[in-house]
């Protein structure tokens, strides 16, 4: 004769032979002690959520299928979009009357989950977002605002923008402005070496703009002593002695080298001497 085997509940210890039971990690329990041990609250009755009851979570927050419903209009939430807000939950309905933002252009809410678009404190549906001009939705792309309207970037380039009178493309930020024509930075150059010019000293010639190194190198006099370029518009000073030209601190005597500026000097064919030295020859 064979002995039954025992099959109880884990925690009551009462035999679960033809009744229903739960099992959680591989251990029986009768569905009262499962309940009274491992069962969820409810946030809505503060009652357990039994075993023949769907428990509706959210956020490690719990509900009965029935309890789970806007916390304003009590309209049930099970399978539907919903929003949270101060731990309340709320149909979308109720959450965009009273939270979402307006739409600047048609004034009607702006729904949870719609693609909108913010600017400076304001929202528009995103078909509502247009450009000025010509009225096609401005979307993800880059816009420009212009007094109380905002311009998709090709309309603002017609309608606003200067041209740069070396590329003829519109300026859109920044620019350079020289004899009352607008240049983009990038563009404004020395039209001998190409250099930009912005942010540094430059002069022209032709009403062509030129560095200082390349003005100097073309047209300005040559140093008799160093040979290079005198230029007063890097703040040189120079002497000036029959046609010929010499920085200040290459004014010297050929032979000493002692300088000569402000003192007399006597000249020997190309050279100038001081007058030491020309007593001596």
């Amino acid at each position: 004769m064979s002995i039954m085997e025992r099959f109880d509940c884990h925690y009551c210890k009462d035999s679960l032979l033809g009744k229903k039971y739960i099992m959680k990690e591989d251990t029986q329990y009768c569905t009262k002690c499962y309940e009274n041990l491992f069962a969820n609250c409810c946030e809505g009755c503060s009652l357990a959520i039994g075993c023949d009851c769907k428990d509706m979570s959210y956020k490690d927050r719990h509900w009965h299928e029935k309890c789970f419903e806007c916390a304003k209009c009590s309209r049930s939430l099970v399978e539907k979009a919903f929003a949270a807000k101060d731990d309340l939950l709320l149909c979308t309905e109720c959450y965009a009357n009273d939270y979402s933002s307006k739409c600047t252009s048609c004034k009607k809410t702006v729904m949870p989950g719609a693609r909108k678009m913010e600017y400076k404190g304001n929202s528009w549906h995103e078909t509502c977002f247009l450009c000025h001009r010509c009225q096609q939705p401005i979307g993800t792309k880059s816009f420009i605002p212009k007094d109380n309207g905002y311009f998709c970037v090709p309309c603002f380039e017609k309608q606003f923008a200067y041209q740069c009178c070396a590329c003829k493309k519109a300026i859109t930020t920044g620019g350079v402005t020289y004899q009352d024509k607008p240049w983009h930075r990038e563009c404004f150059l020395c039209i001998s070496c190409k250099k930009q010019l912005p942010g540094q000293r430059f002069t022209s010639r032709e009403n062509y703009p030129y560095c200082l190194e390349c003005f100097s190198n073309l047209y300005a006099k040559k140093c008799v002593g160093c040979t290079k370029p005198i230029t007063s518009l890097a703040g040189a000073k120079y002497i000036s002695f029959e046609e010929r030209q010499w920085h200040s601190e290459c004014f010297s005597c050929v032979q000493c080298s002692v300088s000569l500026v402000g003192r007399g000097f006597l000249t020997q064919r190309d050279n100038i001497l001081c007058t030491d030295c020309g007593r001596e020859k």
